[in-house]
């Protein structure tokens, strides 16, 4: 078939041919004249404006779809045109080129390779298919990086590149469907991630699956799509460890901080926590120079206005109120310590109701075990077994060392005859004989500890002139179901002296670590905070990111990780565990024997009330969410091991003389305490200078008293010699 070719200007080339069939030219009419638009250049000819096929492959001239016989494809831009829409058909679809792309015959050059234009994709894409010394794969590389964009590393606005935490999170955590850094994220049950705006955008076209792996989406998720608190908040820390280095902030922060002598002798109120009691937004002034991790008894010379103490049987309003004389610094929590030092105070407000109280000793159960997620403040139901670590761990340290605990009972301990009628009392001191772990009244593990009575001055429930003398242990009936128990191997530091009849540190307290309150020079009755000089401890982002991806049955990190339909996250094996045995269905029987029609059976989630029991027939691991974990694990031990390099170099080029003992913060327990054991009785202890009595400075060393008699009785101490 014969083509004529007709140069009607100098710009433009028209073609004809001639018609074979009567439908195809009315066909080519009605299409030319349904999607074309009549446009006149300069030189007033008549052009004809071509339309392609769109992304669902329907032609945009006469709105078909076009079969494989009648599509064609540009060599150039790759788009898809339908033969009978176009105003002349091609001789050969090989190598053949849209309007678009084709270059007019004057302008034409083929040996030469067609000019690079700036902004220009058609100009770039054809100096890319002429240039020689390229490979296919080489051509095909450059044009996608051309046409989709380049997928080097991207760089933050400021030109830093992000730091490790974000390039983790940036590679596992990208919403499946904007590809971006999931934003309020959703977690499908087949185990995908999506920001909530993406998902509610694809639950609005209609559609009931997931876009990844096409597994159909529970209608009540689909309703009410829930957040991954968890994940949330993870990604939250990462993109506080973006603007912060993972050593420190690079922006200081600012701080709203009240300082001790601007603040009232009582604690502030409001008008709206009149009904409730005290508000907890700052509390009072604090009246005595002792730190927050001071052990043992509180003595007139941390007393500067008063001149006498925290003697046994002071009482105060509340808890926010004993604060400010130090006896039990927390305002809401029973235990004031720390796992790696010990701790220095507990208060009985009855909290746990496995604990028994009798006066001169009494049994004390330990923190946690139950759950507080949410905005759960408190929750008086056992719902896991308690372990030593944190607060509990404090406990058993000072069990370990014998280190004197300070004692406050409040009103609100209800079934002890010993507690208050109203307020707080403080008790004076105890000292922690034994720990152990047992099965309480609510069926989980609880740790336990036996306190006894070890102070200069009587208890306010005896008549008594005297204070406490040694006694033997209580019979306790739980010691023959006990496990885990712990007991103290070596000397107490904190004992009874026959020669002085008083109790007494008989080893140096231990040296505090947090901020000390000194007297003002000037003003006797103001007291200023002054902070210890120690380094800071770097902030180990990784370690509380992993932290944050914990499982709610396990409280551990994850291992395949679950996400229920309700956006709680379990491990594989815990959440398996919970509902062994149980069967999806349950069969009903009449009286007679006939049966019923089986009926699904309710599968709660541990954490809320939602049944899953659908999600359980098969559940699927989060896999975006164990990359991440494996990810900032491998980090971390890297991390860990990197630093223990660098510690082990420094200690070999210390000199004799610089060496120091660095106790290193560890909740592991008795590896590190026997550590500390050895370091006591091999070096020689510190020499800690304290204030004696007239204002001489006492060197407290293991050769001297550290407490002298005249001392202790001018501190209002009753000792009988």
């Amino acid at each position: 078939m014969a083509i004529k070719r007709e140069k009607k200007s100098s710009n433009y080339i028209t073609f004809q041919q001639p018609i074979t069939t009567e439908k195809k030219r009315d066909q080519r009419e009605l299409s030319v004249t349904s999607m074309a638009e009549q446009q006149l250049n300069g030189n007033g000819n008549v052009t004809v404006t071509e339309f392609p096929c769109n992304a669902d492959g329907v032609c945009m001239a006469c709105q078909q779809t076009p079969d494989e016989t009648d599509s064609l494809f540009c060599k150039t831009c790759g788009s898809r045109w339908h033969v009978p829409c176009l105003p002349v058909p091609p001789t050969s679809a090989v190598d053949w080129e849209c309007s678009d792309c084709a270059v007019p015959v004057e302008n034409a050059v083929v040996s030469a390779p067609a000019p690079s234009v700036a902004g220009d994709l058609v100009s770039a894409i054809r100096a890319i298919e002429n240039d020689d010394s390229l490979t296919d794969e080489e051509k095909a590389k450059k044009r996608q990086e051309l046409v989709g964009g380049s997928v080097q590393p991207v760089e933050e606005k400021n030109g830093s590149k992000r730091n490790g935490v974000m390039d983790i999170f940036h590679s596992g955590l990208n919403c499946s469907t904007c590809m971006f850094l999931l934003e309020r994220p959703v977690t499908t049950p087949c185990g995908h991630n999506f920001c909530l705006k993406c998902f509610q955008k694809w639950i609005g076209q209609g559609k009931r699956t997931c876009s990844n792996c096409r597994a159909p989406i529970p209608a009540k998720m689909a309703s009410n799509p829930r957040i991954n608190a968890q994940l949330a908040m993870a990604i939250r820390m990462a993109k506080l460890a973006k603007s912060e280095s993972v050593g420190g902030s690079s922006t200081p922060k600012v701080y709203q901080v009240v300082h001790n002598d601007e603040r009232p002798d009582q604690a502030y109120t409001t008008e709206r926590a009149k009904k409730t009691g005290k508000a907890n937004a700052c509390s009072g002034k604090i009246f005595v120079t002792i730190p927050k991790d001071h052990f043992g008894p509180i003595l007139a010379e941390n007393d500067p206005n008063r001149n006498r103490g925290v003697l046994v049987g002071d009482t105060w309003e509340d808890r926010m109120e004993c604060r400010q004389w130090g006896a039990h610094f927390p305002h809401v929590a029973g235990i004031a310590g720390q796992s790696n030092h010990g701790a220095q105070s507990v208060a009985l407000s009855g909290g746990y109701v496995d604990d028994e109280d009798h006066g001169e000793w009494f049994l004390y159960t330990g923190s946690g075990g139950r759950d507080l997620s949410g905005n759960k403040r408190t929750n008086k139901n056992q719902s896991f077994d308690q372990q030593f670590e944190n607060m509990n761990e404090a406990l058993r340290v000072s069990c370990k060392k014998g280190y004197p605990v300070r004692v406050v009972r409040s009103h609100k301990e209800k079934r002890s005859n010993y507690a208050p009628e109203e307020g707080v009392r403080y008790d004076g001191v105890y000292r922690i004989e034994k720990c152990w772990r047992k099965v309480g009244q609510q069926g989980h593990k609880v740790c336990r500890y036996l306190f006894v009575r070890c102070d200069n001055e009587p208890a306010p429930w005896t008549s008594d002139l005297t204070g406490d003398r040694p006694r033997k242990l209580p019979t306790v009936k739980e010691f023959k179901g006990a496990v885990d128990v712990t007991e103290r191997k070596g000397d107490p530091s904190w004992d009874f002296d026959e020669e002085k009849g008083c109790w007494l540190w008989k080893k140096p307290p231990p040296l505090s670590k947090k901020p000390m309150n000194i007297v003002d020079p000037f003003d006797a009755t103001k007291i200023k905070v002054v902070k210890p000089k120690a380094p800071k401890v770097s902030f180990k982002i990784k370690d509380r990111l992993l932290k944050e991806f914990g499982c709610n049955i396990c409280r551990k990190v994850l291992s395949s990780p679950l996400t229920t339909p309700c956006a709680h996250n379990f491990c594989k094996d815990c959440l398996e565990g919970a509902f062994s045995g149980q069967s999806y269905i349950r069969n009903r029987n009449t009286k007679s024997g006939r049966a019923l029609r089986t009926q699904k059976n309710i599968m709660k989630c541990p954490t809320c009330s939602t049944d899953i029991a659908d999600y359980l027939q098969n559940p699927q691991v989060n896999r975006e969410m164990m990359g991440v974990i494996e990810s900032l694990q491998r980090q971390a031990e890297e991390m860990a091991e990197s630093a223990e390099e660098s510690s082990s170099k420094s200690d070999e080029n210390l000199k004799p003389e610089e060496e120091s003992d660095v106790s290193k913060p560890s909740d592991s327990g008795e590896e590190v305490l026997e550590v500390i054991k050895e370091n006591d009785d091999e070096e020689e202890p510190p020499q800690k200078k304290r204030k004696g009595a007239g204002g001489k400075a006492v060197a407290n060393v293991e050769e001297e008293p550290p407490i002298d008699v005249a001392e202790v009785a001018s501190n209002a101490v009753a000792c009988n010699l």
